[in-house]
C-alpha cells in the first residue's frame, strides 16, 4: 500500500524519486540561533549521552531539523502542507522532543505524519504521547506495525527476550520500502534495513537551503547485537536481509547521514567540526556495521 498524502506521486527508482529538491518551507517567524544550535549541542552533549537528556534542537539542513535528545535522535522535516517527524524517543524523551520543536518556532498540531527508524522502546516509546499531542497519523512498515500497536517486542527479534514494553501507539497505515511517502513538496523514501530489528526502516530525502540541495539519510541503527542465546547464524534469511539492507544504505545518494543513536554516525564530531556533509558517510558507515556483523558470525562459529 502506497503512503501518499495531500499529493500523489508516482512509484519510481529510488535515485529518481528524489532527483527533484522541493521548495524549503518557510520556517515560522525565523527562529534565530539555529546556526549556533549546531555550535551549542556538542557543548551540551557528550559522544554516548544519556538517552532522556535535553539538547539544543537545530537546524540540519534546508528544512530539515534536529529535534531529539542528547543520546537519541528525532527529526523533523517541515513542508508545506505539514510536517514529518522520524522517531519519537523514549517516553520520557517524548516532552523533549514535543518542547524542541516549538523552540524552533513550529506547532504540534503542524506535524501530520509520524514515521519510524527500528521498533525499540528507545526510539518509539514516545510515539504514543506525541500522536496524543499532535494528532499526526502513524505510518509502520509491515513487520513493526504490529509491535507498535502492541508496544511488544515481536518473538524473533534478536533481543526479544530483554526489550522493555511501551506504550502502545495507533498505527495509521504502512509504508512500502521504495514507494515514497509524499506529504505536500515532501516526498521521503523509506529503506528497507531489517537485522536490528525485523522491521527496521532507514530514510532519504532531499532537503534545500536555497539553490544548495543536500541528500540526507537518516539511517537505522543495523547494530548485530542480541539478547543471551541468539545465534545470527541460525537464522541465515536474517543475515541475507541484514545483508542486503547494509548493501541499500552504501549505494544510496548521501551527503548528511544520521542514526537513531547519534555517536554511532559520530554526529558530534562532525557538528564540532563545523559540517555534517559527508559523502562517503553512508557508505562508510554501512561497511563497519557489515565489519561487526562477520566478527559477530565468527565469533559464533569457534
Amino acid at each position: 500500500m502506497s503512503a501518499r498524502f495531500a499529493a500523489l506521486a508516482p512509484l519510481a527508482p529510488l535515485a529518481l524519486a528524489l532527483a527533484a529538491c522541493a521548495p524549503t518551507a518557510a520556517t515560522p517567524g525565523s527562529p534565530t540561533g539555529l546556526a549556533a544550535g549546531q555550535a551549542e549541542w556538542p557543548r551540551q552533549c557528550g559522544d554516548e549521552d544519556d538517552w532522556d537528556k535535553p539538547g539544543p534542537p537545530f537546524r540540519i539542513h534546508g528544512n530539515a531539523y534536529y529535534v531529539g535528545t542528547c543520546g537519541i535522535a528525532a527529526i523533523l522535516v517541515t513542508g508545506d502542507q505539514g510536517h514529518v517527524l522520524i522517531d519519537g524517543g523514549s517516553h520520557g524523551g517524548a516532552p523533549i522532543i514535543a518542547r524542541n520543536v516549538e523552540t524552533l518556532g513550529f506547532r504540534l498540531s503542524d506535524i501530520k505524519l509520524l514515521l519510524h527508524s527500528h521498533e525499540h522502546f528507545d526510539h518509539v516509546a514516545g510515539l504514543a504521547e506525541l500522536q496524543r499531542r499532535s494528532g499526526a497519523r502513524l505510518l509502520a512498515s509491515e513487520r513493526a506495525a504490529p509491535v507498535l500497536a502492541s508496544g511488544k517486542a515481536a518473538t524473533d527479534d534478536p533481543q526479544a527476550d530483554g526489550i522493555d514494553t511501551f506504550p502502545a501507539a495507533r498505527v495509521d497505515g504502512q509504508v512500502t520500502p521504495g514507494e515514497p511517502v509524499v506529504l505536500g513538496n515532501l516526498s521521503l523514501m523509506p529503506v528497507a534495513t531489517p537485522g536490528h530489528t525485523p522491521g527496521a526502516l532507514s530514510w532519504q530525502w532531499r532537503s534545500c537551503d536555497g539553490p544548495d540541495c543536500r541528500s540526507i539519510v537518516y539511517s537505522d541503527s543495523l547494530s548485530p547485537i542480541s539478547g543471551d542465546g541468539y545465534r545470527f547464524s541460525d537464522h541465515p534469511d536474517v543475515v541475507a536481509g541484514f545483508r542486503s539492507g547494509l548493501a541499500r544504505l552504501a549505494a544510496l545518494d548521501c551527503d548528511i547521514l544520521l542514526t537513531p543513536h547519534p555517536a554511532a554516525s559520530h554526529m558530534r564530531g562532525r557538528l564540532a567540526g563545523g559540517s555534517l556533509v559527508d559523502r562517503s558517510a553512508c557508505a562508510n558507515y554501512a561497511a563497519g556495521i557489515e565489519a561487526r556483523l562477520d566478527k559477530r558470525l565468527a565469533e559464533e562459529a569457534q
